[in-house]
């Protein structure tokens, strides 16, 4: 028997986690009344039940107290029925604008802003995300990306990544990416902006590529980079951080940045424990 309980930030994807993880054939149910938790786990422990891969979703609610639901669960640890807790987590600001697009209101603040309704719900959730066994940031993840990682963990059983590295190139000419967590800057290397046949060619083309990195200055910024980050992200897994922005800027953002990420993926892809991605601002 496998008994994943589903909770989380709210609009941070617990639901689309349970239809996920049903099309995966776990048997779904959400939100059941804390009193009939317990009931729930003596009735699928019943013997001949075919069912041996459910999921309990669990949210909060205003008119129950989530006091309640850890007590329940401390009761399934006490008669050692195993389960496995996963947390749906999002930033402030992209949970805020998911309600902004959504135009619905809070649960905990149907009367009041957004942001407090968020809040509260993350300082009552604050307990269960430091039990939970995996926690998932939605705030840049795709939609296929969030169904790859939840079927490396729950199909193929593949390690879990507690940490999602996104390497961001960008152009400083149009800001810094608000959610960026380090930021480079390596407008120092020669910009292949004025090689004419280069100009209107990005990072992403061999031609822009080589030029950059034929600079000594790349090569070695990229191997002092790559050495700075595979110390930094362990003690950022040993912190609890659950989504790590990194971003590498130029002018433009479409040559050097570009490239740099580029290569920054290539020297960093399977070399630990945690996801990545990369992804080009201003190439899009």
């Amino acid at each position: 028997m496998r008994f994943v309980i589903v909770t989380g930030m709210s609009g941070a994807g617990k639901l689309t986690a349970q239809k996920m993880l049903e099309d995966l054939g776990y048997y779904c149910v959400d939100n059941l009344p804390v009193p009939l938790i317990s009931k729930f786990v003596e009735l699928i422990l019943e013997p001949n039940r075919e069912i041996t891969k459910v999921v309990l979703g669990i949210d909060v609610r205003a008119d129950q107290s989530f006091d309640e639901v850890m007590e329940a669960l401390d009761d399934l640890k006490k008669k050692q029925f195993p389960y496995e807790i996963l947390f749906m987590d999002s930033s402030d600001a992209t949970l805020q604008n998911r309600y902004k697009e959504s135009r619905r209101m809070h649960p905990l603040s149907p009367d009041g802003k957004v942001i407090d309704g968020i809040r509260k719900e993350r300082r009552i959730l604050k307990k269960i995300k430091s039990d939970a066994d995996y926690v998932i940031d939605t705030s840049k993840l795709l939609t296929r990306e969030l169904k790859q990682e939840l079927e490396n963990i729950f199909v193929n059983n593949e390690k879990y990544n507690s940490l999602m590295v996104t390497i961001e190139s960008f152009g400083f000419k149009y800001g810094i990416p608000s959610d960026a967590d380090l930021v480079f800057d390596v407008r120092f290397l020669p910009n292949p902006f004025y090689i004419e046949e280069l100009k209107e060619k990005t990072g992403n083309d061999k031609e822009v590529n080589d030029y950059v990195m034929a600079s000594e200055e790349s090569k070695i910024f990229l191997e002092k980079l790559t050495d700075m980050l595979l110390f930094l992200i362990p003690l950022y897994v040993k912190e609890g951080k659950n989504q790590l922005v990194v971003a590498i800027g130029c002018t433009g953002g479409r040559h050097r940045s570009v490239t740099l990420a580029n290569e920054l993926y290539v020297k960093l892809k399977g070399k630990g424990s945690f996801g990545l991605k990369i992804e080009h601002r201003e190439t899009k």
